[in-house]
């Protein structure tokens, strides 16, 4: 993952690294917390500018957040309504469950969207219901590059100030990221175990 992270980087430069922040928001595997020190890290030794890799940065996270809100916009709340009634063991949640989640969301979506971009792996979904409910898109905007702007800064300002060092940064940061997937899928089996119990049979008809 180094040498194909570090290759793409040293042959596009900034295009290479806003591709990647892209990438690493539709495709989760490929993580920022890779990508982004070993940007900074370039920075610091000279062959890139610091504030071109952080926007860099930002720029490619940023698009693929935007696509994720595109996505949930298409759906559409009436369809996901439909889907939770139809199946809603499997989306974890049935049409009442979900128009309390909106509700949330619409109260609470500006706040939600800004610390979900500090989340591993929630940071790319996290779109997804901003463009459900839906949440104006410049609003949306806002908040995400505030959220996005701190994460990409934080992991950029790590590789650069470390240099040499940002692999040991790299290390601590992906079991984090590895244990927040663990956490998400246990917490979805969870909800799958217990759909019957927080929700009646005549509810998912």
């Amino acid at each position: 993952m180094f040498d194909f992270i570090s290759g793409i980087i040293d042959q596009v430069g900034y295009l290479g690294i806003a591709f990647l922040m892209f990438i690493e928001n539709v495709f989760p595997p490929i993580p920022s917390e890779l990508i982004m020190p070993l940007a900074g890290f370039n920075a610091a030794t000279g062959p890139m500018n610091f504030l071109g890799v952080l926007l860099s940065g930002v720029v490619g996270s940023l698009a693929g957040a935007i696509l994720w809100y595109w996505i949930g916009l298409r759906i559409g709340a009436r369809r996901i309504h439909k889907l939770a009634r139809k199946h809603g063991r499997w989306l974890t949640v049935s049409p009442e469950e979900f128009d309390e989640a909106q509700g949330w969301f619409d109260r609470h979506g500006g706040m939600a969207v800004l610390f979900g971009r500090l989340i591993p792996t929630v940071r790319t979904f996290i779109s997804v219901p901003a463009g459900l409910v839906p949440m104006p898109f410049g609003r949306f905007v806002i908040y995400s590059t505030v959220g996005t702007t701190v994460w990409t800064a934080l992991l950029t300002g790590a590789g650069y100030i470390l240099e040499a060092q940002y692999e040991r940064v790299s290390t601590w940061l992906n079991p984090v990221s590895t244990a927040v997937v663990v956490g998400l899928a246990a917490w979805y089996a969870w909800r799958v175990a217990t759909y019957r119990r927080r929700v009646p049979l005549d509810k998912d008809a």
